[in-house]
């Protein structure tokens, strides 16, 4: 059994862990609000651009005149995951889940016969990936949006994509990440990037309605220019999405630890408390039984 001495320690250590705890739940809430603001003004913008790009993209997929971005490369056998992880932890489950579903991922592509190749965002993903498949990492970026997420690291990740794509070093690229949807939920999402994938929402064109828009320049030229923009657009929107996703689970893993913590001192304050009224109680009785000695 723990002596009083100890059991003083441990409590004085549980309560420090506790008020850390506290002042990163704090840290994370405040980031948490400019988070989520970043990215709910992000999503229509995005959702907008891909709207427009399907809409301009099923008019011409049928005409063999698409841009690659459109096309892809006719194949279906080298696929790039790009990753989008934290570079900290002590976030809950929100980096395993990515991780869960990229290896699950990986799983289901190597068993149809596809080659995998890995792009991590963030320390963790980097971390975790390698252990087991480290032979499939092409990249790895980290510190992004360690002071604020800017458009221009979304760039830089994006180009190194077609950089890989121009170079038929892959045919299909997926971003995985955690959308946000509250502060305890965050929801594992799967999404085509490269080829562009025509969102199902949109209607094709009417032939017999063809030609009543004209477009300046064309619409091959529009789309030449647009899809590798789009392409920065949808993976800003996965970091900004992954970003809130992040400061949400660590915002609920330290107030659920701070709790945890909260229940452990007062169960050790009971324990501390009974074992010095034992202590307290076998001391009266020796010097009760001495006295009667005498």
């Amino acid at each position: 059994m723990a002596t009083l001495k100890e059991l003083r320690l441990r409590i004085r250590s549980v309560k420090s862990t506790q008020k850390i705890t506290s002042a990163m739940k704090v840290v994370a809430a405040s980031r948490l609000r400019r988070a989520q603001e970043q990215a709910e003004a992000a999503r229509p913008y995005a959702q907008r651009m891909e709207r427009m790009l399907g809409s301009l993209a099923a008019s011409i997929v049928a005409t063999g005149n698409a841009p690659k971005l459109l096309a892809g490369t006719g194949k279906d056998e080298t696929h790039l995951l790009v990753i989008a992880t934290s570079d900290r932890g002590l976030a809950g489950g929100f980096n395993a889940s990515i991780l869960r579903e990229t290896r699950r991922t990986i799983r289901e592509l190597v068993g149809a016969g596809k080659q995998v190749k890995l792009l991590t965002i963030g320390r963790k993903g980097r971390d975790g990936l390698r252990r087991d498949q480290a032979k499939l990492i092409v990249d790895s970026f980290m510190d992004v949006g360690r002071r604020r997420l800017e458009f221009s690291e979304a760039h830089a990740i994006a180009s190194r994509m077609l950089a890989l794509f121009d170079r038929g070093e892959i045919d299909v690229a997926t971003v995985i990440y955690n959308r946000f949807k509250s502060a305890m939920t965050q929801i594992v999402t799967k999404q085509q990037v490269i080829p562009f994938a025509v969102p199902e929402s949109v209607e094709r064109p009417d032939p017999a309605v063809q030609g009543v828009y004209e477009f300046e320049p064309e619409e091959v030229a529009i789309l030449e220019a647009l899809l590798p923009r789009n392409l920065a657009v949808q993976v800003f929107t996965a970091l900004l999405e992954s970003n809130a996703s992040e400061q949400g689970a660590r915002m609920t893993a330290m107030d659920n630890a701070t709790r945890n913590a909260g229940e452990m001192i007062d169960r050790l304050t009971i324990t501390y408390n009974r074992s010095r009224q034992a202590a307290i109680t076998k001391e009266l009785i020796e010097i009760i039984s001495g006295a009667e000695a005498l």
